[in-house]
C-alpha cells in the first residue's frame, strides 16, 4: 500500500454541515466527504484490491466506490484531516489477513483431570441426598 499515492487518488467534496452552528452553518461547507474507487487505484497490488473489495463490500457503492465523511469540526480543514485519518485506519483494518487456526485436540492429561473433577462433583452431590430404607 502507497500511502503518497493513495493521498493523491482521493477525491473530496465539501458541503454544508448539519447541526449546531446558527447562521454560521447556513454559510458554510465545513463536511467533508471522500470517495475512493478501489478498482482505479494505482497505489494498491490486485491482492490488495481484492481483499478491500472483499472486506469492505458492506460500505461500498454500486461501482465500488468508499464514501467516509466527516462533520466534527466547524473547520473543513480539520474535517478534511479526520476523514483521511479514518480512511487510513479503515483500509489498514481491512488489509489485516486473521491467522488460520490450528484444529487441535486436548492433552490425555487434560483430558483425564476434567473427567475426575467432574466426579468428584457427581460425588459431592451424591453425598447431599438423604438416606432412605
Amino acid at each position: 500500500m502507497n500511502k503518497e499515492q493513495l493521498l493523491k487518488e482521493l477525491n473530496f467534496k465539501a458541503v454544508r454541515s448539519s447541526g449546531a452552528g446558527g447562521q454560521h452553518v447556513n454559510k458554510v461547507s465545513s463536511k467533508v466527504e471522500l470517495t475512493f474507487t478501489i478498482e482505479d487505484s494505482e497505489g494498491l497490488t490486485d491482492e490488495e484490491k481484492e481483499l478491500l473489495l472483499k472486506n469492505l463490500d458492506n460500505r461500498l457503492s454500486k461501482d465500488n466506490a468508499l464514501t467516509l465523511s466527516s462533520q466534527e469540526s466547524r473547520s473543513q480543514h480539520r474535517n478534511k484531516e479526520l476523514v483521511i485519518e479514518r480512511f487510513f485506519n479503515l483500509i489498514e483494518q481491512a488489509l489485516v489477513v486473521p491467522k488460520v487456526r490450528k484444529a487441535t485436540k486436548p492433552k490425555k492429561a487434560a483430558v483425564t483431570k476434567r473427567l475426575d473433577e467432574k466426579k468428584q462433583r457427581a460425588e459431592k452431590k451424591e453425598n447431599r441426598k438423604k438416606f432412605r430404607f
